[in-house]
């Protein structure tokens, strides 16, 4: 399973000859020049969020993946409002696309503030060619066991470092990747990412640094 991080929340994961897109959000810069590089076979959406769902994107996704657009109740109705056709994820349902199952799991989004109204928000566990990466979307509430690689939020409005390191902690994958971080200065986030390499009992492959995961 090849593993590219594209800005912020949102990575492209390929295996066998098929990719899928997930989280093209707002601050993925550059992101629609880059969605020809290689044909996607689906887009998965966590939550509605424009920092994972870019409405101003979606008629540049539904070009270039016709039909494969597949998000979270709330984020299924941004994709419609801007002119898409949407299959919902359901928690507890699985889809298959080409080599890869995706399990959804979770529910709602982590709470910002108790005067903010908590949005859905689902998980997707992905497995191909068995390796299982688990992106969580915006929450640090559903825990599966097998993972292998963990992409993690670096930063967030809603996260202490102390509940992401308790969270890479306990999902225990063995390879964790740093994700939804534009919100931090490049030469800052090793403030927030060293934490997690001393803590975290995971092995952080950073792809500032590292670039495309080979899992």
């Amino acid at each position: 399973m090849r593993i590219e991080h594209l800005g912020h929340a949102c990575l492209r994961v390929s295996h066998d000859g098929t990719s899928l897109l997930l989280d093209p959000g707002t601050f993925s810069a550059g992101l629609a020049d880059r969605l020809d590089e290689e044909p996607l076979a689906a887009v998965l959406v966590t939550h509605a969020h424009p920092d994972h769902l870019d409405p101003a994107l979606v008629p540049r996704l539904v070009e270039v993946a016709p039909g494969a657009l597949h998000a979270e109740a709330g984020a299924a109705d941004v994709a419609r409002d801007a002119g898409a056709e949407v299959h919902v994820l359901q928690p507890g349902t699985t889809v298959t696309v080409g080599p890869f199952e995706v399990e959804v799991v979770g529910g709602q989004h982590a709470v910002i503030h108790p005067d903010v109204p908590r949005v859905g928000n689902v998980g997707l566990l992905l497995r191909a060619g068995g390796t299982t990466l688990f992106h969580p979307g915006d929450a640090y509430d559903t825990v599966p066991d097998g993972v292998d690689v963990l992409a993690f939020a670096l930063n967030a409005p809603w996260a202490r470092v102390a509940e992401t390191v308790d969270f890479v902690r306990a999902v225990g994958a063995r390879v964790s990747v740093p994700v939804h971080d534009a919100l931090l200065a490049p030469d800052r986030r090793e403030v927030y990412l060293g934490h997690v390499r001393r803590l975290g009992r995971s092995d952080v492959h950073d792809p500032a640094a590292d670039g495309v995961l080979d899992a």
